[in-house]
């Protein structure tokens, strides 16, 4: 441990929150009082981006009408991710796979435009802008799981499409659809694991060194 590291109580919050945060699929509605929200998004503007770029962009979506445009969208893809899955289809449509209607808050988060002049960092790696993003929204879900609020990722949509409903100019892309609010409880455990779909792997199975597949 160095001079610098944080005192016991805070870095065991820390680690609860990253053990404790979910992916949520069932919200109880309420809503996110303003100043809360706009602390949250300022967690996800706080987040490391290559070269600074800040590639983030946050729609928040207040209309309702629209809000049911865009889980159409959701549910379109929903059938068509069923149908590629072949023979677990049916096992995939009785899950529960976004919270669109139900939540508080619908925010989208999107790559922005003109992304290509940002060269610091991803001249070999161009997707490092969305990697950068991602931690946006990681900041994000663990500032809302530590305040008491579910967040979800829905990432069931065509891209294209959404962009298009919500005026994206060129160049940009939605990356994210979250649902965002208040739920009667987190999961105990990942819902997919839960529901039977998967089972995480240990991270033995993923931590090598020196070469691939040489474990430790």
């Amino acid at each position: 441990m160095t001079d610098n590291a944080f005192p016991e109580a805070d870095r065991q919050a820390v680690y609860r929150a990253i053990a404790e945060r979910r992916d949520m699929r069932h919200f109880s509605g309420g809503s996110v009082a303003p100043e809360l929200l706009q602390r949250l998004l300022q967690a996800a503007h706080q987040a490391p981006s290559v070269g600074l770029m800040q590639p983030w962009r946050f729609i928040r979506i207040s209309d309702r009408p629209l809000r049911g445009q865009i889980q159409q969208l959701v549910e379109e893809e929903r059938v068509r991710t069923a149908e590629a899955l072949g023979e677990r289809s049916d096992e995939f449509m009785k899950l529960k796979v976004e919270g669109i209607n139900d939540c508080a808050e619908v925010l989208v988060a999107a790559l922005m435009d003109d992304r290509e002049r940002h060269i610091f960092g991803r001249r070999t790696l161009p997707e490092m802008d969305m990697a950068s993003l991602s931690c946006a929204i990681q900041n994000l879900w663990l500032a809302a799981r530590v305040e008491g609020l579910g967040m979800g990722w829905v990432s069931l949509f065509e891209p294209q499409a959404l962009a298009e409903l919500l005026g994206l100019p060129p160049g940009a892309k939605p990356l994210a659809v979250l649902c965002l609010g208040p739920v009667a409880e987190f999961y105990p455990a990942p819902m997919l694991q839960l529901e039977g779909w998967t089972e995480p792997r240990p991270l033995s199975d993923m931590l090598y060194e020196n070469k691939w597949g040489v474990s430790q």
